[in-house]
């Protein structure tokens, strides 16, 4: 069964790093439910996390997301929108046909969403381009696991691969500049 995934937006207190003080965000979240009763309820138990003892959230609104997939993707920590266009040759009109649709990619910039955005469709079987990558305000994404075994393994990973924490390759200029000029020596 293909999940269905509600964004919600919510309004609460959130500790604001730079100033020091509590402020009052409204931020969407994105959570896999059936319907929209189970994505209010699942949201309301999910932000428990993001809350302080007595503070209460405001769901301000809920909608049906149009995302086709969710993938994160390791030290990364943030969502992405990719549009896809899946190409197709139609025989009895001879035109190519473009059918879109949209994958939440997590990543730290729209050039790793872009790489991680092609490893996803890798194997894919027919032609497809990638016309957009946008960075998504979506704060945090809650998928639904039943229970069984193999969903809580799936879980632990989706979980792991989501709250991976983002590594910055610096690289060291002189040995950059070194081997830039010992290719070229060569």
């Amino acid at each position: 069964m293909s999940a269905t995934w509600y964004e919600c937006k919510v309004k609460y207190r959130k500790f604001d790093e730079a100033s020091g003080t509590q402020k009052v965000k409204t931020e969407p979240f994105l959570v896999d439910a059936i319907s929209y009763t189970e994505a209010e309820s699942r949201i309301t138990e999910e932000m428990a996390a993001y809350l302080m003892e007595g503070e209460e959230i405001k769901i301000t609104n809920i909608k049906v997301a149009n995302f086709a997939e969710i993938h994160p993707f390791e030290n990364s920590d943030r969502w992405f929108k990719s549009k896809i266009s899946l190409i197709a040759f139609d025989e009895e009109s001879g035109k190519e046909r473009k059918t879109n649709m949209y994958l939440l990619v997590q990543a730290n910039d729209v050039k790793e969403a872009y790489e991680n955005t092609l490893t996803t469709m890798k194997d894919t079987m027919g032609e497809f381009t990638i016309p957009a990558v946008s960075e998504s305000p979506i704060v945090d994404v809650f998928p639904y696991f039943s229970g069984d075994e193999e969903e809580s393994e799936r879980l632990e990973e989706f979980t792991r691969l989501k709250e991976s924490i983002p590594t910055y390759n610096d690289e060291n200029e002189e040995l950059a500049m070194a081997d830039s000029l010992t290719v070229e020596a060569e």
